[in-house]
């Protein structure tokens, strides 16, 4: 006979305040099973996790029962509790009696009934429950960054600053990521390559960091402790070893295309290094616009070239590698304008976004720091900033507002008043966002110090108008209608999770929003952490966010990863899916449903009327498998359960509430 114990917690008055928490305790002491029942104002309290062990010590108790708030706050609290006095973990059963019942009901009957009620069903489970183990998995200590902007780097640098060491990898030739293509960084205005440049040299150099740029993550496998990861290192066609930097391949080269390191405001060779302080400082060639590779001819690169480094014959390589952890933080797109046809975007070289400012205005941009208008290369005396394009927008853009626009606004608006106090910066806004330390000192200096005119209303339309732009809009605070006459247009376009960002997700096994923005384990307690166990996020690949709160949250990402990394070995969870092999069919529709890469297919050699016979069932991986349940569910012979929530135990759950 089961010795179940229930613990009813009030959590003061989020519970207390809606149901009846005598009656819940009365209910549950008549249930079949328990032989304690008690309650207490805050369970999960000190004094709380001591009663029950007490009970457990006392009653003799083999089971827990805790009715309170959501197991996915306080399971590990109850587990670990439980475990002290001497109760296998597993062996404890959450009633969400607070998410689930008190916060959904005002009427304090209907939710003590259902309190009542959800007791029953984890009381009934608890009784259906069987002890587990977790099983031990060794850890490589090596770690992989996918990604190599700030985030990228910071979390690099804190993991081999730990003495772990780590492959930074990064699609294009050179590290530094968007970071590298601004001119200064608010509320300080310090530049932004004088603050990133030393962080990518760090990074090159550090004895614990592996470079791998121009590559590109092909396939990951393993789990926690254990992935096996696929990396594909493009040929640049220039030989890196022998290869000294010394740009007379790049000076020479006669193909010109657009420079995507410029957004296309000026041209670059086919041989190139993306800007004068890419790390490492090598260039790549382009091979879809070299005329070597289009019509062997030229070839100048490698004629000149003093350390014969150029390489038409260099191939693509495929490197194997095991890591321990990983750390995503791929970034994030701007959003295409394409359907914003009213702002003459694409129609009018004066009508630019933002990162396209960017590179006007830094120093080692197409025009060496001198804002001026493409279409004259004139200074322009009137600049109109337009908010929000494409963000905060559900019919053509994104509903998300993209958090850094109102403050590199206020940045841009500071900088044109600095360098050309004849220039006049308009700023028609949707509402003013400063959330973070010193941005609304740094957005009122714009305002009070530097002359910005902020309008707040929408532009209904940009027209070309000769050589300038008569920008239309409505100022919302006075009711009346704008028309300014502007020498350049600069929209704030929306922050967006890289084109890429789902084919990633999938492969890592990791989940993504709406918005394809790779999803954290919890917003609040576990920010940087995935559902798949020993991969970890930082940067704008989880969304919008600045420069500040993109390197606290890689450090966050490289401290969770360094806590895998320095543990020789690791407990897995052990409520993950089991197979009855004599009940599977071999139909494996099970391992193409499985999100986490678990199921596998396995050969049973079995003797039938004397004779061996082949034949396939599914097999999981516990350690890869993450609990979802979704090949029970999807199971027809019924063969698949889940550890912890087995079919047993849900129908006696169903059995309950039909009570």
């Amino acid at each position: 006979m089961k010795r179940i114990g229930v613990f009813v917690c009030k959590c003061g008055t989020n519970i207390a305040g809606t149901v009846d928490i005598e009656a819940v305790v009365k209910a549950a002491e008549k249930m079949p099973g328990v032989a304690h029942a008690a309650e207490y104002t805050y369970m999960c309290s000190e004094i709380g996790q001591v009663m029950i062990q007490d009970a457990i010590e006392q009653e003799k108790l083999d089971r827990v029962v805790v009715a309170a708030c959501s197991p996915r706050l306080h399971e590990p609290t109850f587990r670990k509790a439980a475990e002290a006095a001497g109760l296998n973990p597993y062996l404890v059963q959450i009633a969400n009696i607070r998410e689930h019942c008190s916060w959904v009901h005002k009427n304090e009957e209907e939710a003590t009934k259902k309190a009542i009620a959800m007791t029953r069903t984890a009381v009934a489970k608890a009784g259906r429950s069987q002890e587990l183990m977790p099983s031990e998995i060794s850890v490589e200590h090596r770690a992989l960054v996918i990604g190599a902007g700030i985030a990228g780097i910071q979390a690099a640098l804190d993991i081999a600053d730990a003495g772990y060491q780590v492959d930074l990898v990064e699609k294009s030739s050179t590290i530094g990521g968007r970071m590298a293509q601004l001119d200064k960084t608010f509320p300080t205005l310090d530049c932004s390559a004088c603050i990133l440049t030393p962080k990518m040299v760090d990074a090159a150099s550090h004895p614990n960091i592996n470079l791998i740029t121009y590559s590109e993550v092909e396939n990951v496998d393993g789990y926690v402790g254990n992935f096996e990861v696929t990396i594909r290192k493009k040929a640049r066609y220039v030989d890196v070893e022998k290869c000294t930097g010394c740009g007379i391949c790049y000076e020479k080269c006669p193909s010109k295309v657009d420079n995507e390191f410029d957004e296309g405001l000026a041209k670059r060779k086919a041989i190139y290094v993306p800007f004068p302080q890419a790390v490492p400082n090598k260039p790549v060639i382009d091979r879809p616009n070299c005329r070597w590779f289009e019509k062997e001819k030229c070839g100048v690169c490698k004629k000149i070239c003093p350390t014969e480094a150029v390489d038409f014959e260099q191939e693509d390589e495929i490197v194997e590698q095991k890591y321990g952890a990983i750390v995503v933080a791929t970034g994030f797109d701007v959003l295409g304008l394409e359907e914003f046809g009213e702002f003459s975007y694409g129609k009018h070289p004066d009508v630019i976004t933002s990162l396209e400012f960017e590179r006007l205005i830094n120093a080692s941009g197409p025009s060496g720091g001198k804002l001026v208008r493409p279409s004259n290369q004139e200074v322009p005396k009137n600049v109109v900033f337009i908010q929000c394009v494409g963000s905060r927008d559900k019919s053509r853009g994104k509903e998300y507002c993209s958090k850094i626009c109102c403050m590199y606004t206020a940045k841009h608006a500071i900088l044109i008043k600095e360098k050309y106090p004849d220039t006049q910066a308009y700023v028609f806004y949707i509402d003013v966002r400063t959330g973070g330390k010193e941005f609304e000192e740094f957005h009122r200096r714009a305002v009070e110090n530097y002359d910005a005119t902020y309008l707040r209303g929408i532009v209904g339309k940009v027209f070309p108008e000769g050589d300038k732009l008569l920008v239309h809009g409505v100022d919302s605070l006075s009711g009346r209608t704008v028309e300014i006459e502007a020498d350049m247009v600069v929209l704030a376009t929306a922050m967006t999770a890289r084109k890429d960002a789902g084919a990633v997700s999938r492969m890592l096994g990791v989940s993504c929003d709406s918005h394809e923005f790779m999803t954290e384990a919890h917003a609040k307690l576990r920010p940087v952490e995935t559902h798949s166990a020993g991969i970890f996020l930082a940067g704008a690949c989880l969304g919008p966010k600045d420069i500040p709160e993109t390197v606290a949250q890689a450090s966050g990402a490289a401290v969770k990863a360094i806590g895998i990394l320095s543990k020789e070995t690791l407990l897995s969870d052990p409520c993950v899916s089991e197979v009855d092999e004599a009940t599977c069919t071999g139909c494996l529709n099970c391992i193409n449903l499985c999100p986490y890469k678990a199921i596998s297919e396995k050969t049973l050699e079995e003797k039938v009327h004397g004779k061996v016979v082949r034949r396939l069932v599914a097999e999981v991986n516990e350690v890869l498998c993450q609990g979802c349940g979704a090949c029970t569910v999807a199971c027809r012979p019924g063969a698949m359960n889940l550890r912890g929530f087995t079919n047993d135990q849900i129908l006696a759950e169903v059995d309950a509430v039909c009570l």
